[in-house]
């Protein structure tokens, strides 16, 4: 079970409260889907450049997609990178709150 180790994870609503607080938030969707409708405070790093994505390692990063299977990955990388990510499971399938962009 060596992949649990990079399983720390949180739901939409765990997300949604932390908001309220300066979090890091990556999404790793296309910036097509991006733009289709996000997060606010989310920085769109799509998961083909998450390698280069500059944070800061000492804080959290929450990491979000469009149903979580991308983000897990992300997380993953991030996480090998010295950084403490964390998945966001269900992505923007899952997310009620608002979003900006989109129709």
């Amino acid at each position: 079970m060596a992949l649990f180790q990079f399983g720390q994870s949180v739901t939409t609503k765990d997300l949604q409260e932390k908001l309220s607080g300066d979090i890091q938030l990556v999404d790793v969707r296309s910036p097509e889907e991006y733009r289709g409708g996000h997060i606010k405070q989310a920085k769109n790093v799509p998961l083909y450049r998450i390698t280069n994505y500059k944070g800061n390692k000492q804080d959290p990063v929450y990491v979000i997609c469009q149903s979580g299977i991308r983000s897990k990955q992300a997380a993953k990388e991030l996480k090998e990178l010295g950084y403490q990510a964390i998945n966001v499971r269900g992505g923007m399938n899952q997310w009620l709150g608002q979003r900006v962009g989109g129709k």
